[in-house]
C-alpha cells in the first residue's frame, strides 16, 4: 500500500469550528437537555470534542454502531444496527452526531428509525458534509465542513481502520490509482 495523506483541514481549523458549532448549539439548546447520539466508530473522536465545548445545557450521550449494505462503495440505504442504543429516546431532544454525510442514505434511512421511537426533536450534527454526492435528503442542521469529493480520513475517519487518530481531516493520494479500489 503506497498512499500518503494531504492536510484539508489543519487541527486549529477543527477545533475553532467545533467551538463555534457548540455555542450556537449551546445558545439553541440554553436551559434544556440535550441527548447526544454518536454513529461509530467515526463520530466519536468529534462527539467528544462537540459535547466538552457544550454549555448551559444538560448533554447526555449514547453510542449506535450500523452498517450500510451495498456493491462496493455505494451504500444501498438498508441499514443494519450492529450496535442499538442503551436509553429510549421518548420525550428527549436527540441530536445524531456523525463524522461525514456523503449520499445520504444510511443517516436517511436511520432518522426514519429514530423518529419511530417518538423524541421530541432531531436533529443532525455533523463535522464534514459532501452535498455533491448527496443522493437523499438529509436535513443536516450544524455542519462544521462542506468538503468536495475527496477521500478523507483523520479526526475519527479512517482508510482500512488506519489513520482515524490523525488531528486533521487529510486527502488521501494514491501514489497507484487501482490501490483505492
Amino acid at each position: 500500500m503506497s498512499e500518503h495523506v494531504r492536510i484539508l483541514i489543519p487541527e486549529e481549523q477543527i477545533e475553532a469550528r467545533i467551538t463555534e458549532i457548540a455555542d450556537q448549539i449551546s445558545e439553541e439548546y440554553r436551559g434544556r437537555s440535550l441527548h447526544l447520539i454518536c454513529i461509530l466508530k467515526g463520530g466519536a473522536m468529534f462527539m467528544c470534542e462537540l459535547a466538552k465545548r457544550i454549555h448551559d445545557t444538560d448533554v447526555t450521550m449514547d453510542f449506535m454502531s450500523v452498517s450500510s449494505y451495498g456493491s462496493g462503495t455505494t451504500s444501498s440505504g438498508i441499514v443494519k444496527i450492529v450496535k442499538d442504543l442503551d436509553e429510549p429516546l421518548e420525550g428527549k431532544n436527540v441530536m445524531i452526531v456523525e463524522d461525514i454525510i456523503d449520499t445520504g442514505h444510511t443517516l436517511n434511512h436511520l432518522s426514519r428509525i429514530l423518529r419511530e421511537r417518538k423524541p421530541n426533536s432531531i436533529e443532525i450534527c455533523t463535522l464534514l458534509n459532501k452535498p455533491s454526492r448527496r443522493e437523499k435528503e438529509v436535513p443536516v442542521r450544524y455542519s462544521c465542513f462542506e468538503i468536495p469529493d475527496e477521500f478523507v480520513v483523520g479526526y475519527g475517519l479512517d482508510y482500512d481502520q488506519h489513520y482515524r487518530n490523525l488531528p486533521y481531516i487529510g486527502v488521501v493520494e494514491f501514489d497507484d490509482p487501482q490501490e483505492k479500489q
